[in-house]
């Protein structure tokens, strides 16, 4: 049975890994975000389109890894429609279970999400999974600092 959710899992990261979604430049986004992971050479550029305190529209751009690419896209998926304090805290949750593999997490809250807990079990992809969060992340707070993975 494990087997069998852990092949399910690698399907859905390879599905969005190969073909991402909410891919494209966004003209006049409300945000706009580069990261860098410059251990495995993944960049992108997060759009948000945000009114009223609500994200209505995300897309990103960029080249990476399977597990970066398919981080963006479940992740942009996952906040479109979201408040941005929603957003905020779907990071936190995220973030928990990527770097904190032995605390107890709300897997519900997370959703689809979920398909990137495995990434756990790989330390040096951890930071692939997370450079499209920390870009949201540093979006969100108006960070004018660049997003690395390396600080």
């Amino acid at each position: 049975m494990m087997s069998d959710i852990r092949e399910l899992y690698q399907q859905v990261i390879l599905d969005h890994g190969r073909k991402p979604r909410c891919v494209g430049v966004m003209s006049n986004p409300s945000l706009m975000k580069q990261g860098f992971n410059p251990l495995c050479g993944d960049r992108l550029t997060l759009y948000i389109q945000a009114s009223e305190g609500k994200i209505t529209d995300v897309s990103f751009d960029g080249d990476g890894c399977a597990i970066s690419m398919a981080s963006a896209s479940l992740m942009s998926e996952a906040i479109k429609g979201m408040t941005i304090e929603e957003a905020e805290e779907l990071f936190e949750l995220f973030h928990q279970m990527i770097t904190e593999p032995n605390t107890s997490i709300d897997e519900d809250a997370l959703g689809k999400l979920v398909v990137l807990k495995g990434v756990t079990e790989y330390p040096a992809r951890v930071k692939c999974a997370t450079l499209a969060w920390q870009t949201l992340r540093a979006a969100i707070q108006d960070d004018h600092q660049p997003v690395s993975t390396e600080t």
